[in-house]
């Protein structure tokens, strides 16, 4: 009886994985899109000199990196969405390594949130360089010689001064472990900013948040 009765559970349960995996979110199914721009300097107080990762590297100058474009619903996010679309090649995935700094994160964007997107490999990585583009990166950052405590609203308040078709709805700032970490910006699927649904808008509330300069 007790034989029987794992054998069956054991089907049930193999049934309802493979239900499971058949009911990823489907690709080029969402709502706007996330825009997310990290502080390579901060990065890599975090976790990119530990690491010791190439993009931290002295002879880099790397200041407002891009993290990811991600498909976002107004409510969650899907994410490695099943695709039959060819993945990025080693080549497609180097060459995002200026925006990026290093093609490993573009090949994980890919898999996580680009395959949600709908569209080619190449397609994908195009459209992140054009959303990067049409976002003014505030220049006072780079100017900075030392490092400095600030409140997050200031980095904010510098984005919105050098994108005035943003609004305070439109973008968030987050922080992780005293650091500025991220300027997320919500776009539309075809990259006019929009307002951010909660589950992004995760505004970091320091006053003293650590902002470290350009290597």
């Amino acid at each position: 009886m007790r034989r029987m009765i794992l054998t069956v559970g054991l089907a049930l349960w193999a049934l309802g994985s493979g239900v499971a995996q058949a009911d990823g979110e489907k690709a080029g199914v969402f709502d706007y899109y996330v825009l997310a721009l990290s502080w390579s300097p901060n990065w890599c107080a975090l976790e990119g000199d530990a690491r010791d990762s190439d993009q931290c590297d002295d002879r880099h100058d790397y200041g407002w990196t891009l993290h990811g474009l991600w498909p976002q619903f107004h409510r969650g996010w899907p994410s490695y969405c099943p695709t039959s679309v060819a993945p990025p090649s080693r080549r497609m995935s180097g060459e995002m390594t200026e925006l990026m700094g290093s093609p490993g994160l573009a090949w994980h964007q890919w898999k996580k949130h680009g395959t949600c997107a709908g569209l080619q490999a190449q397609q994908y990585y195009d459209l992140m360089r054009e959303a990067y583009s049409r976002v003014e990166r505030p220049a006072i950052f780079r100017k900075l010689e030392k490092e400095v405590t600030l409140p997050a609203s200031l980095i904010e308040e510098a984005f919105l001064k050098a994108n005035p078709e943003l609004d305070k709805d439109m973008l968030s700032v987050t922080c992780r472990d005293g650091y500025i970490q991220e300027v997320r910006i919500c776009l539309s699927r075809t990259l006019s900013p929009v307002p951010c649904g909660r589950d992004v808008i995760q505004e970091c509330g320091l006053k003293n948040a650590r902002f470290t300069p350009v290597r």
